[in-house]
């Protein structure tokens, strides 16, 4: 069931699966906060792909690859020829033949889909312009672990709403039936076509999905407001355009007062809520805004859990590489 599976995108897995993958999460969480070896993958080489930079999935995805006794390589966009000078199927079933598992972090989803195909081992998809799944498995871990329970919790999502972050909530909120609401303006709404098939999972789930430009309606019932960077990757030169158009969804004191109960913040991070790095003094400097998603008094606020959320990736990047690679017994889900 999950044995030789690739990890490429949510919509590739069962509700079943993705509740049993963030349950498995948990399960690992606890086992390592006492110290309990779980070498699920022992004896294993596991390649780490990154044409795109990151801090927290490449921490995670090394650390949890030691935890199950497996060893990561590596390998960055300079030391890879992915469709440039090595075709991305000759670079896949060259990979494959010398490692167990191999984690993909880059632009196109269909280069990762390439390599899903073509290497004979599983693939995890670290991040692509279009998912962003393993984020996913600790976004909803955290918000179970929150809550007790996913089912009939709101999830509002404030900021662009077509990227790869907002385009993954939506529709996995939908197939584990929580309601997800994105509030963006109408220029960055997520794509019809990913909005109608998010309805059709809704449809199955129970769950309610809402996409709307409304930022202050939008949270009243919110259980956990979501922010992201207002400037993806690869899209640096439209910092004046995206600050402009997303200030009336930043995620400030203002914005939470219209939540009517309890509510907790998450953030995938890199966040820019103060002026404590270059893009921030950059941002401040050129365009008078020193706090762009999210304001550093709701980002230190009691409500914050982007941090355990960022410890969350560690667990769950845990949980889907041994469950697809660990020979685990999983019973049927």
């Amino acid at each position: 069931m999950f044995q030789g599976k690739n990890f490429l995108k949510e919509i590739d897995f069962s509700r079943e699966e993705l509740e049993y993958l963030i349950d498995f999460s948990i399960h690992l969480k606890d086992l390592k906060k006492r110290g309990i070896p779980h070498e699920y993958m022992k004896g294993q080489n596991i390649a780490l792909l990154f044409e795109k930079t990151s801090t927290r999935t490449r921490s995670a995805f090394t650390v949890a690859a030691n935890d199950l006794g497996a060893a990561p390589e590596f390998l960055g966009a300079n030391d890879i020829q992915l469709g440039k000078k090595e075709s991305v199927e000759d670079t896949a079933i060259v990979l494959g033949s010398m490692f167990d598992g191999i984690e993909f972090r880059g632009f196109s989803q269909q280069m990762a889909e390439d390599l899903g195909k073509y290497a004979g081992v599983p693939v995890w998809n670290g991040l692509t312009d279009e998912w962003h799944p393993t984020q996913m498995i600790a976004d909803y871990m955290t918000l179970k672990e929150e809550f007790g329970e996913l089912a009939g919790r709101t999830l509002v999502y404030c900021g662009d709403g077509r990227n790869n972050v907002a385009n993954s909530l939506l529709v996995t909120g939908a197939i584990l039936g929580v309601n997800v609401t994105i509030a963006s303006p109408k220029s960055l709404f997520p794509d019809e076509k990913l909005v109608k098939m998010a309805e059709e999972y809704a449809a199955k789930s129970g769950a309610k999905v809402t996409v709307t430009d409304d930022a202050v309606k939008a949270v009243e019932n919110a259980d956990a407001l979501y922010a992201d960077v207002w400037v993806s990757m690869g899209e640096e030169d439209k910092f004046e355009e995206r600050v402009n158009l997303l200030k009336p969804y930043q995620i400030n004191k203002e914005l939470v007062s219209h939540i009517k109960g309890d509510y907790i913040f998450l953030h995938c991070l890199p966040a820019f809520h103060d002026t404590e790095t270059k893009y921030g003094k950059d941002v401040a400097e050129k365009f008078g805004v020193e706090e762009m998603e999210v304001t550093d008094e709701v980002f230190r606020s009691p409500q914050a859990r982007q941090f355990e959320q960022a410890e969350n990736r560690m667990h769950s990047i845990k949980a889907i590489m041994a469950a697809t690679n660990g020979n685990l017994f999983i019973p049927k889900v």
